[in-house]
């Protein structure tokens, strides 16, 4: 049994960095241009940003040719900001958007990046390995509402539950 398990870890440990169904990464993905701070227009829930507003992320390099990951939100029922740490590495070739993302030791999860202003690199569609997972993410703390609806539309095509989207307010 115990062998069983050990050759087991490794297929669960990929369906976490795996690509759901229908969702493609961008390509021609540079992540040099992707560094840099990003706030967090809209998300669905899940528990390790619940209750949390003006949430951004910081990317930058790390010495290993990582991602270096700082996620910091402000918890409206603590009245502090909670702040994690976390490393990215690409999953597939460097100019796919798709990376494995670790706050938890050896466990990765999925983050694909599968619509991107390329061009300015300004607003950003994320996935993880599920349709649980779906965010809006942009180099200003607003967005138009064009870009909203973009992402509404887009995400809804691909099979997420849009109706369920939360609205970050970065203004508190």
């Amino acid at each position: 049994m115990r062998i069983f398990l050990i050759l087991l870890f490794p297929l669960f440990l990929g369906a976490c960095t795996g690509l759901p169904e229908g969702i493609t990464p961008v390509s021609d993905f540079e992540m040099n241009k992707y560094l840099g701070k990003w706030y967090e227009i809209a998300r669905l829930d899940h528990s390790f940003e619940r209750g949390l507003d003006k949430v951004n992320a910081e990317y930058s390099l790390r010495d290993d040719g990582g991602v270096k990951v700082i996620n910091k939100g402000y918890s409206i029922e603590d009245k502090a900001w909670n702040e994690a740490e976390g490393k990215a590495y690409f999953v597939g070739g460097k100019d796919e958007g798709h990376l494995k993302v670790s706050f938890f030791g050896p466990f990765y999860g999925s983050y694909i990046v599968f619509e991107l202003d390329k061009e300015n690199y300004q607003y950003s569609f994320v996935s993880g390995n599920n349709r649980s997972y779906l965010w809006l993410l942009a180099r200003t703390p607003t967005v138009s509402q064009d870009i909203i609806d973009r992402f509404i539309i887009r995400s809804k095509e691909l099979g997420f539950d849009t109706d369920q989207l939360i609205y970050v307010d970065q203004s508190r």
